[in-house]
């Protein structure tokens, strides 16, 4: 059996692992608000020295959450798996949590509900407002959060984190077929919701040193 490398940096709490079987050859953690281009690359080291000349499979969390962090572990698989000809694909981080519904903060008033199969498949998010997704909770079940803090301090929701081994195992049982497939997807970021660009306070405010502006 091939290893797997995995990572994930949604959160300021990166993970990275290297899984072989029923064996963990590697896991790290990190933490970094802002800066995960400047914290990764040590472990990202560590863990490709582990596997040295062995063919892997590699798999990245693609959130929801931090669109930089996932942008930055999307880049960083994309370039290892150039590099030495290795199958990289996304994974929801969301799969984490196996038999879970999960709620979490998409910003701008919404939050986001999705529920993940005991068999780790994620299933659509679903964009909610505040009055909804505290309806959804106390409806009941098994509720967790990839946030830093339960949102709207429902107390039934549990605090989770992504989890590098978690992903790299699902990866393992998927067969050289369905690596293939979910490997021609597209590799980008989970998106909760459109861009959201904001305008000039001041229309027509010049700039200084351009012509014209």
């Amino acid at each position: 059996m091939n290893p797997v490398l995995a990572l994930d940096l949604s959160t300021p709490r990166g993970v990275i692992a290297v899984t072989c079987g029923a064996a963990v050859l590697f896991e790290a953690a990190f933490v970094s608000e802002r800066s995960h281009n400047a914290r990764l690359f040590a472990p990202l080291a560590e863990a490709l020295a582990v596997i040295g000349e062995r063919r892997a499979r590699m798999v990245v969390g693609t959130g929801p959450g931090s669109y930089t962090g996932v942008r930055i572990a999307i880049a960083a698989a994309q370039g290892v798996a150039v590099s030495r000809g290795w199958t990289v694909a996304g994974l929801p981080t969301l799969a984490c949590a196996p038999g879970c519904r999960v709620l979490g903060d998409a910003r701008r008033g919404f939050f986001y509900i999705a529920a993940v199969s005991a068999a780790s498949e994620v299933g659509s998010l679903e964009l909610v407002d505040e009055r909804t997704a505290q309806a959804a909770v106390s409806a009941g079940g098994d509720w967790v959060t990839f946030d830093a803090r339960a949102p709207l301090g429902l107390d039934r929701v549990r605090l989770a984190q992504p989890d590098a081994v978690a992903l790299a195992r699902i990866a393992e049982g998927f067969h050289d077929a369905e690596m293939e497939r979910r490997a021609a997807r597209p590799l980008e970021p989970l998106y909760l919701q459109d861009a959201f660009i904001t305008t000039a306070r001041k229309a027509g405010k010049l700039v200084p040193g351009v012509p014209g502006a």
